[in-house]
C-alpha cells in the first residue's frame, strides 16, 4: 500500500464537545467580565431574571450568544456574579464614603456626630441603589429567589458586613433621644423604607438624591 498519500492529508481532529473555541473578541477576560456584569444587571433589573436571556446579555456586550459562557457556568451564576460583585461594591463604597464624611468633620473637636454619619450612610445608599447605572443591588433585592441557598447565605454575609457600621451610629442616636425605636427594629425599617425607593423613585421628577436624603433624615430622626 502506498503511504504517501496518507502522510500528505493533515489528521482529522474531533471538536471536541461543549464550550466552542475561544475567539480574539472574548480574550480580554477581565474587560469582557465586567462588561457582562454591568449588561446582565442592567437587563435583569430591567426585564427581570426569568425574562433575559444568554443571547440578550450577549447582545448587550457585543458579543456572540455562546460566548458569556467562557466566563460563567450558566445564567443562573452569572445572576449570582451581578449580586456578589454588588454587595462588594457597596461595602467599599460606604468605607469611601464614611471616611470621606470622617474627613470632613475632622475640624470639629466633637469629631463627626450621628446625625452627620446617618446622613451620609444614607446619602451613599441612595446613591448604590439609584445612581446611574448602579443596577447590582436593586437585582440583588428582587431575585434572591433564582440563586441557590448556599448562595443567599454568602450574600446575607455580605450584607451584614455592609450593614454594620450602622447599628453604632443607630445606637448613638438612639442614646441621644433621636431615634426612638429599638436597634434591631429601626434598622430593619429604615433598610426596608429605603430599599423600597428603588420601586418609586424617578428622577426626571425633579427630586434630587441629596434631598431625598434630607427627607429621609427628618422621616427617622426628625432632623435635616
Amino acid at each position: 500500500m502506498d503511504m504517501t498519500a496518507e502522510h500528505t492529508l493533515p489528521a482529522l481532529q474531533k471538536r471536541p464537545r461543549g464550550r466552542p473555541r475561544k475567539s480574539d473578541e472574548d480574550r480580554g477576560d477581565g474587560n469582557r467580565r465586567g462588561e457582562l456584569l454591568r449588561s446582565a444587571a442592567r437587563l435583569f433589573r430591567r426585564k427581570g431574571f426569568g425574562g433575559t436571556s444568554t443571547r440578550d446579555i450577549a447582545a448587550a456586550t457585543g458579543m456572540r450568544s455562546g460566548s458569556p459562557f467562557y466566563h460563567f457556568e450558566s445564567k443562573q451564576a452569572l445572576l449570582y456574579a451581578v449580586m456578589d460583585e454588588g454587595m462588594r461594591s457597596a461595602i467599599s463604597k460606604q468605607a469611601a464614603a464614611m471616611q470621606q464624611a470622617a474627613c470632613a468633620g475632622a475640624g470639629s473637636s466633637r469629631g463627626l456626630d450621628p446625625v452627620a454619619q446617618l446622613r451620609a450612610l444614607i446619602r451613599n445608599h441612595f446613591d448604590i441603589l439609584l445612581g446611574h447605572g448602579n443596577d447590582f443591588i436593586p437585582v440583588m433585592l428582587y431575585e434572591a429567589r433564582s440563586i441557590t441557598r448556599s448562595q443567599r447565605a454568602a450574600l446575607a454575609h455580605l450584607q451584614g458586613e455592609y450593614e454594620a457600621p450602622w447599628i453604632p451610629v443607630l445606637e448613638s442616636l438612639r442614646e441621644g433621644g433621636l431615634l426612638k425605636a429599638d436597634v434591631k427594629i429601626a434598622r430593619l425599617l429604615i433598610f426596608g423604607a429605603l430599599n423600597w425607593s428603588v420601586q418609586w423613585f424617578d428622577r426626571r421628577k425633579g427630586v434630587s438624591l441629596d434631598e431625598l436624603t434630607e427627607q429621609a433624615m427628618q422621616l427617622f430622626t426628625g432632623t435635616s
